[in-house]
């Protein structure tokens, strides 16, 4: 079998991976969870990636890994992926960055921007197209990740327990979850990966994203986002802000309005980046 390149964007809900063979070309897509070192067992990466028969499959076919994982901007969670891939993958040399490079790369259009991600969490950066400058710092979803998935479910869940829901709004989340407050607390402080239970809440405020409600609280977050991640950059009065990420494609007219209130040019908004990536390996690295 020919030599094979494997491009992987991971998040912390799920990994995108594309693996193409020596002319460049798609040869298989598939996905497996999201291995966020923050949040899943380093025990638990190899058992999901042996469950998949599409990359056991070609495991000893690929030679390259290029792997980009939310997480992954401490080098200590980036030593854990390359071991753990290292044991599945045993003739490859793997290459690990954190999710904003993946990011920079699917949202490069020929123009330095501002590029962020929301999606289970959030992040920005600064790409001109050569470097990627990183100014803040990625807090993680107990401080940090302003306007993303986990940031949303945290308010829509906190704002249900705590009575703060319009009636209608109330009635419809008990009547969707039939959520106790113990179930709440066990999900998010005793399980692997609370900001990805926080963050399928979104599924119910989407839904009834043209509550009015609903356009006030999320509206709200993500002037948050853009306050803490955004406009602390120097160039946010002149660059284009490009995204990535589910949040920003499900909530794209807010989240504009939001730019538009803070005079800030939203660019373009792409939901999945695999794709993205994949074209800008083959145009720039490959």
């Amino acid at each position: 079998m020919e030599i094979m390149v494997a491009i992987v964007d991971s998040g912390s809900t799920k990994s995108d991976w594309v693996i193409l063979d020596d002319f460049k070309k798609v040869f298989l897509k598939t996905e497996t969870i999201g291995f966020n070192p923050n949040f899943i067992s380093r025990e638990l990466i190899v058992p999901e990636i042996e469950s998949n028969t599409s990359l056991t499959t070609v495991k000893n076919s690929i030679k390259k890994i290029y792997f980009y994982g939310s997480g992954c901007g401490v080098q200590q969670n980036c030593d854990i992926i390359i071991e753990e891939l290292s044991r599945v993958f045993t003739h490859a040399e793997i290459i690990v960055r954190e999710d904003l490079t993946a990011a920079a790369y699917a949202a490069y259009r020929g123009k330095p921007a501002i590029v962020c991600i929301l999606g289970t969490g959030s992040n920005s950066c600064y790409f001109d197209g050569q470097d990627i400058r990183i100014q803040l710092p990625s807090l993680g979803f107990l401080v940090g990740d302003e306007g993303s998935g986990s940031a949303i479910g945290k308010q829509l869940v906190r704002r249900f327990f705590m009575q703060k829901l319009p009636q209608d709004l109330s009635v419809e989340f008990e009547k969707t979850y039939n959520l106790t407050v113990e179930e709440a607390l066990k999900n998010m402080y005793h399980t692997t990966r609370p900001n990805a239970y926080l963050a399928d809440f979104n599924k119910f405020v989407v839904e009834r994203k043209d509550h009015p409600y609903f356009q006030k609280m999320v509206f709200e977050e993500m002037l948050n986002f853009f306050d803490y991640q955004v406009l602390p950059y120097k160039e946010s009065n002149h660059a284009e802000v490009n995204f990535i990420g589910s949040i920003a494609y499900y909530y794209e007219d807010i989240l504009r309005s939001a730019a538009a209130e803070l005079h800030l040019e939203v660019g373009q908004i792409v939901q999945k980046p695999i794709e993205s990536l994949v074209g800008y390996h083959i145009q720039y690295i490959l």
